[in-house]
């Protein structure tokens, strides 16, 4: 790891970048997360995430179809569930540590009865970062309207 700082440092590129977002939604942490971990229903709601394939299982593999701000349709393959805990955390990632690598979050935390804070960020790690088509302000912007989109279809009982 130390190598690839070192290289990175010399070509003068960004070894991560990170984003950050979250919103406030009047449901419960069980509600929000069952509709985060109902993946085949992301194309009725979820302007950003259009398709992902596979099951809200740890461990298993997932094909992600994002749609960013920007026009740009990206097929995101070989993810892996990270973390799948309901009601509190739905995590994915992959990648070659060191290389390239990324893991987005999604985390649930109750403020008050009835009412959750959901945490939508990613992290990207590696050598290669600063190559990648990654611009922050764009993914952060697509992740905002997700967040958007997951309170109205929430908050309005859609998902049932």
């Amino acid at each position: 790891m130390a190598l690839a700082l070192a290289a990175a440092s010399l070509v003068g590129c960004t070894t991560s970048k990170a984003i950050r977002t979250s919103i406030e939604i009047a449901a419960s942490p069980a509600e929000v997360y069952a509709v985060l971990a109902d993946f085949e229903r992301y194309p009725e709601w979820n302007p950003y995430h259009i398709r992902v394939s596979g099951e809200p299982v740890e461990g298993a593999d997932l094909a992600v179809r994002v749609s960013r701000p920007d026009g740009k349709v990206v097929d995101v393959p070989h993810v892996t569930i990270l973390k799948a805990v309901p009601g509190q955390a739905l995590h994915w990632g992959g990648g070659i540590p060191g290389i390239f690598q990324g893991e987005h979050r999604f985390d649930l935390a109750e403020t008050t009865p009835g009412t959750t804070l959901l945490s939508h960020d990613e992290d990207f790690e590696g050598l290669f970062i600063g190559f990648a088509d990654l611009p922050v302000p764009v993914l952060t912007q697509g992740y905002d309207e997700m967040n958007r989109a997951l309170k109205r279809w929430v908050e309005e009982g859609r998902q049932g």
